[in-house]
């Protein structure tokens, strides 16, 4: 097996602005009336199954359950949209986080949608959200850190 290279040694000053920008969006997620830390979690972990990112996927398991989520609704993201256990916010960032990480234009409807659920600051902060999650994931399948290393 070949060692990959440390990108969080060799690019710090990059990992440093990721790094910010996630702590820009845990301020804005716990100070949100709308989004939460759980619904952030949703997305980061829902993107990464898409992505299929396992680092990720097991970080953001963690992370979640840490938060208190059910093991239920976590083996139930695969299949959100047929489940009953998620909210109107959830199920319009799911949707969103999906839409968005497609790479395809986001129409009048679904903006104006999303708009109408989340909120204007809502709806910004989650796509810089599902941009930063979509890096990260690509970070990682390229760089590839022990899976099951991460503790929460």
């Amino acid at each position: 097996m070949t060692l990959r290279a440390n990108y969080m040694a060799l690019a710090a000053p990059a990992m440093d602005i990721l790094m910010a920008q996630e702590g820009y969006l845990r301020e804005q997620f716990s100070g949100s009336n709308t989004l939460s830390l759980t619904v952030w979690e949703l997305v980061k972990l829902r993107i990464s199954q898409l992505n299929q990112c396992a680092f990720c996927i097991d970080m953001h398991s963690k992370e979640a359950m840490a938060q208190g989520e059910s093991v239920e609704r976590i083996l139930g993201l695969n299949a959100w949209r047929d489940m009953p256990w998620y909210s109107e916010i959830e199920t319009t960032a799911l949707a969103l986080a999906e839409h968005v990480s497609s790479g395809k234009a986001v129409d009048d409807h679904t903006y104006q949608r999303a708009r109408d659920v989340l909120g204007e600051q809502g709806l910004v902060d989650l796509t810089i959200a599902i941009n930063a999650i979509n890096s990260w994931n690509r970070i990682v399948k390229m760089f590839k850190p022990e899976v099951g290393s991460y503790k929460s």
